[in-house]
């Protein structure tokens, strides 16, 4: 038997389809509010996990390089020292005012370089010191966040499991069911559901409302809906709307209604009859 072409269905076929695609969709949505907001702290955990390592890597590299710093600095400091002893030997060696002068300053100037050295070198050691100290507050965060992260990712693979079957059978049905709706009504059912609030794009009425909204609906267009002649929708939130005998739902028959109310008001007027029955009456015997 050849596929209907989904162009060729009647209305009321399209609506029917449309609203156990609904259905089917509002499940999967039941599903994936049983996860709650764990998908989302996963992600939160994940991404500030990712910068705690960035950052502490980062602080690492940077005490890397303050303990360069130090080994350079150091290595200066002993050609310095080297080269203070070289010149006080030359000291003694030397056979004017003018040498002697020159080597003098070159001594001092040597020391300078070795004080100045010692003072990078404690500056290096005093920010190692603080970044020591940045880097164990960092992992001590991240110890906790990977905690946070480990029992959150738990608790949603749990659940995931115990719903993934039942998700996985909904997701098959919906495909069934979208493969059945011509493609411009689908594209329009899907944007009204995704700017829905709610996520349904379609609903029935209920007491001559949307089921949406809730806005009531006046008596003709509820009739227009009834007669399954197109496909319309609220004014007021936009979503499709279909009677609930097509979405399968119950409602009290109108007309059990209007004889209750018949009965309500022959009742009273029975009453005011009496009364104005037994005036009558009075005023005769007054006569």
């Amino acid at each position: 038997m050849a596929k209907k072409d989904p162009t060729d269905l009647s209305v009321e076929e399209k609506l029917k389809t449309l609203f156990q695609l609904q259905q089917a969709l509002s499940s999967i949505d039941e599903k994936k509010a049983l996860r709650g907001e764990l998908p989302l702290e996963v992600e939160d955990l994940e991404a500030e996990i990712e910068g705690l390592n960035t950052r502490i890597e980062r602080i690492q590299s940077e005490v890397e390089e303050f303990e360069r710093a130090i080994s350079q600095k150091k290595g200066e400091i002993l050609d310095s020292q080297a080269n203070v002893e070289r010149y006080k030997k030359q000291l003694d060696e030397v056979r004017n005012n003018r040498e002697y002068d020159t080597l003098s300053k070159e001594i001092e100037y040597q020391s300078l370089e070795i004080e100045l050295c010692n003072k990078k070198i404690n500056e290096a050691q005093h920010r190692i010191a603080e970044k020591q100290e940045e880097l164990q507050a960092n992992q001590s965060v991240l110890a906790e966040r990977q905690g946070d992260l480990d029992l959150k990712k738990s608790e949603l693979d749990e659940i995931m499991e115990e719903t993934h079957a039942e998700e996985e059978k909904l997701r098959e049905r919906a495909h069934e069911l979208e493969a059945k709706i011509e493609p411009r009504l689908l594209t329009s059912f899907k944007r009204i559901r995704k700017n829905a609030r709610n996520g349904l794009g379609i609903v029935y009425v209920q007491r001559d409302a949307c089921g949406g909204c809730f806005n009531k609906i006046p008596p003709q267009r509820q009739l227009d809906i009834k007669m399954h002649k197109k496909i319309i929708v609220c004014e007021y939130c936009g979503r499709i709307l279909v009677d609930p005998e097509l979405a399968g739902v119950k409602t009290e028959n109108p007309a059990t209604e209007e004889k209750k109310t018949t009965r309500r008001r022959a009742a009273g007027t029975g009453v005011r009859k009496t009364s104005s029955s037994k005036k009558t009456t009075d005023a005769n015997d007054m006569v």
